[in-house]
Parts: structure tokens; C-alpha cells; sequence
């Protein structure tokens, strides 16, 4: 082939990229999940009416922290491929950092907040670069084992209470406005997580991570660093999920080993990742929303017993054997999603 035929080549793949491109702009629905963020930024309005509706806000402030840590799981788990049961790990660490720091010091996890993320991402690099060495099942066990060895040693980790774990003093504010600071500090952290993985999917780092996900031999011979990619993707991972944690602590004013560091909540990160759509930037947020709605559900119905657990086990059975690729991935692929899911 000559040079000028090349040229011709590189041309028209160039000009069809950038009508598939112009095409998916047409599709995407990027005034919808702006326009959410500007309804759930105004929702605590309703107080003013006279009526309380906390728990309101604290149903949409847990909906909130669970979609910080199932978008920031999708950027390893959707993303590279890589199926982690032990983010809630960072969970933990995030909570313990900036709680303590808080309890001792008198300095609100709403500040410390992305200094308790940083440290789970230099925690979480760290363990990424031993642990990512494996793939597959053995990457899902070693991630299962790392959660039983922080279980251990927090349980018996005299500094930070051990497993009676530490009361965390609370703001100073009416009852009817507790909730608020830490409402907006996990709505602003949702929108900036997502914001985050759309950038991350749209990039060349997102690319090459997607590149992983496929076929991580191939990835390695085309010349991606597919090491340093997963590490820097799981530590990015744990960053968020080390701030959702910092601010879950102070919100419910104590820390222990048994809220953070049980198998449900890494589980409820990775159904609804499935659920919404592993690898799509609105699939994590559909899930979240959806598990949460199932689980208070079940338990207005069946109170909290093994009943609610079997109910919600059957209600994400039936999702995905008919949205197989989670709810936003199925619909996409068969050309059904609505417009204002499209925000990939």
C-alpha cells in the first residue's frame, strides 16, 4: 500500500469516527443527570414546609454514598475488568482516618475527607501492585482474603477501639437540619465521581483500561502498560471509596470494624454495578438507586429478616436474566435505552 493510499485510509476512519462520535452527542442526554443534580441540591427545601422529611433526605444521602462507591468500584471492576469483593477495605480506612482525626483533634471528616481518599489511594496502589499480579478467581479471593485480615486487625487494634470501636462527637445543629451537611457533602461527591469516570471512560486511560478488560495480553503487546493502568485504576477506585467512608463515620457518629468491614457492603457495590451496567457511567447510579429502593422495600414488607434477603436475592435474579448486561448495558445494546440514560 502506498503512502497516499494510507493517507486515504487513516482519512475515512478518521471521518467515521467523527460521525459516530457526532452521533453519540446527538444521543447523549447530558442536561438530565444535570438537571437531577440541581432537583437533589434543592430537595432539603422541603423542610421548610414545616413537615419533617429526614428520612427522606437520609434515604437519598445513603442512595448517595453507595453511588460514590459503585461508581468509583466501576472504574476497576467495569472498566479494566477486574472483580473486587475487598474495596470495602478503603471503606473502612477512610472512616478510621478521618474519624479518628475527628475524635482527637476535633476537625470534621467534611474537611478531611480527601485526605482520608488520598491515603486509601496510596493504601490502595500499593496493595493493587502486589495483589493485581493475579486475574480471575484468584484476584476475587485475594480481594475476599484482604478483607478478613483488616477485619482482624481492626477487631484487635487497641488505638482505634478495637472491636467496640469509638463514639465520634456530632455537629451542633437542630435535629431538623442534622442531616444537612453531610447530605450535600455525598451529593457533591456523586456528581463529582461520576463526572470523574465519564472523564476516565473518555480518555486514553480509560481506552486502555476498556483495552484490559478485553484481552489483557493483547493490551500488553500493543504496548499499554497494563500494570502501572490496573494499579493507578484501583487506587483511584479506593480514593473514592476511602471519602465516602471518612464521611459515613461522622454521620453516624461512631466507628466500629462491624460497620464497615462486613461482606455486604463490597457485595452491594458489585450487584449494582451489574444491576445499572458494569462499564457505563449510569449503570452504577440506576443500580444504587434500585438496590436501595429493593432493600427498604423488603424491609417495610418483610421487616429485617432472611425473608428481605431472599426477596431482594429474587428481584436481582429476575433483573438480570432478562437485562443480562445490566439494565443500562441490555438496553443499549438493543438500541432501547432511553435518551436521558445515555450519558456514556
Amino acid at each position: 500500500m502506498t503512502v497516499m493510499d494510507q493517507s486515504s485510509v487513516l482519512a475515512a476512519r478518521r471521518a467515521y469516527n467523527e460521525k459516530l462520535a457526532a452521533k453519540a452527542d446527538k444521543t447523549r442526554a447530558t442536561w438530565f443527570p444535570i438537571a437531577l443534580l440541581v432537583v437533589l441540591l434543592a430537595l432539603p427545601l422541603l423542610q421548610l414546609t414545616g413537615t419533617n422529611y429526614n428520612y427522606v433526605i437520609h434515604l437519598t444521602l445513603y442512595t448517595a454514598m453507595y453511588v460514590v462507591m459503585a461508581s468509583g468500584w466501576n472504574i476497576l471492576g467495569g472498566f479494566a475488568g477486574y472483580v473486587s469483593l475487598g474495596h470495602n477495605v478503603f471503606f473502612a480506612i477512610g472512616g478510621y482516618f478521618a474519624g479518628m482525626i475527628f475524635a482527637r483533634y476535633g476537625i470534621t471528616t467534611l474537611i478531611t475527607a480527601p485526605l482520608a481518599g488520598l491515603v486509601c489511594a496510596a493504601v490502595g496502589y500499593g496493595i493493587g501492585r502486589i495483589s493485581l499480579k493475579v486475574r480471575g478467581p484468584s484476584f476475587i479471593i485475594s480481594s475476599l482474603a484482604l478483607v478478613m485480615i483488616a477485619r482482624i486487625l481492626f477487631d484487635n487494634w487497641h488505638f482505634v477501639g478495637g472491636a467496640a470501636g469509638i463514639s465520634i462527637p456530632q455537629i451542633d445543629l437542630p435535629v431538623v437540619w442534622s442531616k444537612l451537611p453531610y447530605y450535600y457533602a455525598f451529593i457533591v461527591m456523586a456528581a463529582v465521581t461520576v463526572w470523574v469516570t465519564y472523564r476516565i471512560k473518555h480518555s486514553k486511560f480509560g481506552l486502555g483500561l476498556r483495552a484490559i478488560s478485553k484481552d489483557e495480553i493483547k493490551a500488553e503487546s500493543a504496548g499499554i502498560d497494563t500494570r502501572f493502568y490496573k494499579t493507578l485504576a484501583f487506587a483511584i477506585s479506593a480514593f473514592f471509596v476511602g471519602m465516602a467512608g471518612a464521611v459515613w463515620g461522622e454521620y453516624l457518629s461512631y466507628i466500629r470494624p462491624n460497620i464497615f468491614l462486613i461482606i455486604l457492603v463490597s457485595v452491594n457495590m458489585v450487584l449494582m454495578c451489574i444491576l445499572g451496567g458494569k462499564g457505563t457511567i449510569a449503570g452504577p447510579v440506576i443500580g444504587a438507586i434500585l438496590i436501595v429502593a429493593f432493600n427498604e422495600f423488603c424491609v417495610a414488607m418483610f421487616g429485617a429478616s432472611e425473608i428481605n434477603v431472599l426477596a431482594t436475592g429474587l428481584i436481582m435474579a429476575l433483573a438480570l436474566m432478562f437485562f443480562p448486561l445490566g439494565i443500562v448495558g441490555t438496553l443499549a445494546k438493543s438500541g432501547r435505552l432511553p435518551r436521558i440514560l445515555n450519558w456514556d
